[in-house]
Formats: structure tokens, sequence, C-alpha cells
């Protein structure tokens, strides 16, 4: 008996072609994912993998193949030499606008075959966005307050 499709389901074969958009710009969809939130701003690794909800080993070998492509920069705070930033670097926020121009061309490609306007459809992610920022917050307001 088949069953309806689920939310899930679609996400992930969304995530798929995303992956796929990031790949023709040589990145994986973890390099992508860490470069998209490098592009709003320097962070430190420790933020980084909670936002990313990964461990900060997997972060550290994520960010390791960047800092070979010279996609990103690592440095010690000034304050605080335990803690370690990490940036985007002239070549990250290229290929990231890159990767980001390549993904919204495959999504919009698809898009085109969708039975309601296409500007439609995009604007129902940014409820989404907002739910997902707003319980990133949560969770680390949790951990804080534990």
């Amino acid at each position: 008996m088949a069953t309806e499709p689920s939310a899930g389901r679609t996400i992930a074969r969304l995530a798929r072609q995303v992956e796929l958009a990031a790949a023709s710009v040589d990145l994986t969809l973890s390099q992508y994912r860490v470069l998209s939130l490098l592009g709003e701003g320097e962070e430190a690794a420790s933020v980084l993998a909670e936002k990313l909800a990964v461990s900060k080993p997997s972060l550290t070998g994520v960010v390791d193949g960047l800092v070979v492509r010279g996609l990103v920069a690592r440095h010690h705070g000034e304050d605080d030499r335990r803690r370690v930033g990490v940036e985007l670097t002239a070549d990250g926020t290229q290929v990231l606008e890159q990767a980001e121009r390549e993904v919204e061309r495959r999504l919009h490609e698809i898009a085109i075959h969708l039975p309601v306007e296409v500007e439609t459809a995009f604007a129902g992610l940014e409820p989404w966005r907002e739910a997902l920022d707003a319980y990133r917050d949560a969770r680390r307001a949790g951990k804080a307050a534990a």
C-alpha cells in the first residue's frame, strides 16, 4: 500500500537538489552549509558547530578542508587564545556566491513546474527560516539555563 509523501521526504529530495547544485561548484553539502553560515559573518568554531547541529570534531574536518582550499581562515581570539574564530576569505565569498547562484538556478528550474507562482512558493519558505532561527535560539537558551 502506497503512503502519501511526507514533508520530510519532500524536503530530503529538495536537499539532494541543493547538494547537487553545491557539487557543481566543488562543494559538499556540509561545506556549503558552513560557508552559508559564515556568509553572515565570522563565528566561533564552537558556536558554528552548534548552529549546524554537528559535533565539534565533525565541524573541524569540514573546516580543515575549506582552510586547505583557501575558502575560510581560522584565527585565535585576541582576548582568549582558546577561542577559534572562523571566517570566509575573499575566495570563500566568491565560491559561496557561485554556489548560491547555482542553488537558486536549480530550484527555480524545478519551481517552474509548481502549480503556483514561483515567488509564492519561495515566499512560503520565510516562515520556516524564522522558525529554524527561533528553534536554534530556544535550544541555545535551554542549554544556557541548564
